[in-house]
């Protein structure tokens, strides 16, 4: 019962930060390898907030959200009027710097310690100190905010944005502001990253860089593309593919840096197929051609 529920756990972290980059790639047409630094970024200003405010996790959530939303508003300013390749490496550029100042500002992040939460993750005075306990916050959690998602995405906000991905000289004919819809979807994106990011915190109780290199946000993306970009329930498809294919390299007897190497070679082959035989994904609306 125990690792079903961790499978479980991790599943959610997966979804949510599937839908929250699907915001940005799939409906806004931005193709951004910095998600895991908004997920890093969330994640670091939870704990900072629980440890010098003395907020509980859900306290520190919201406010999480704001900072997040806010770093992403400033860095998308500068990116969201690059298009293309440009646009590409420009985030990747964000992502190495987020990488760098959580491994060298000692002061704050603590380096490559990390930072560990000085309690155990409680709700209505009970511990969350087991997979199964925590599988109920991090489920409900989960279906708020996809219905928040599939609320925005269904809004006229949504129906704009997806018009900007894919006729933007028609779309700005027609009075959009592409500039606009793309900097307000990539903020929000970053923003929502922040909710995986606590959830995160509050499983593991522990965080530190490696969780949040370039390698999580080729992850995170190869979550979007598998499971289909554009599509409200594409994310979902493409965390259970993530999380649950690697888990038969759990019976090979091989080592745990042998296992961690062959889940990114999976990864890595699942993303060549996708792209020769089928670049929207399993259920996507939008490829990247």
């Amino acid at each position: 019962m125990t690792y079903l529920a961790h499978v479980i756990n991790m599943i959610c972290f997966y979804a949510l930060l599937g839908t929250s980059l699907n915001l940005a790639v799939g409906y806004g047409g931005l193709l951004s390898l910095c998600q895991a630094a908004f997920y890093g970024f969330g994640a670091y200003a939870t704990a900072l907030i629980m440890m010098r405010s003395g907020y509980s996790l859900f306290q520190a959530l919201p406010l999480a959200m704001v900072l997040t939303m806010a770093f992403a508003f400033i860095a998308g300013t500068l990116l969201t009027r690059l298009r293309g390749d440009s646009f590409v490496l420009a985030t990747l550029a964000v992502q190495l710097i987020v990488s760098s100042v959580l491994y060298n500002w000692t002061d704050v992040t603590h380096g490559p310690y990390g930072v560990s939460l000085p309690r155990v993750i409680s709700v209505a005075d009970t511990a969350l100190d087991v997979p199964e306990g925590y599988a109920i916050v991090t489920i409900t959690l989960t279906t708020v905010t996809l219905l928040m998602v599939w609320r925005i995405v269904n809004s006229p906000f949504g129906r704009s944005l997806r018009a900007v991905r894919d006729d933007e000289r028609s779309a700005s004919a027609l009075g959009l502001q592409a500039d606009r819809f793309r900097l307000t979807a990539f903020a929000a994106s970053g923003g929502l990253a922040a909710i995986p990011g606590s959830l995160y915190l509050g499983y593991t109780t522990y965080i530190d860089p490696t969780s949040f290199h370039l390698s999580e946000s080729i992850v995170i993306l190869t979550v979007v593309i598998l499971g289909g970009a554009g599509s409200f329930w594409g994310p979902m498809i493409g965390a259970l593919i993530v999380v649950l294919a690697p888990e038969g390299l759990r019976f090979l007897p091989l080592s745990s840096a042998a296992t961690a190497n062959l889940r990114q070679i999976l990864y890595g082959c699942l993303l060549i197929g996708l792209m020769r035989y089928r670049r929207q994904g399993v259920i996507g609306e939008y490829d990247f051609e």
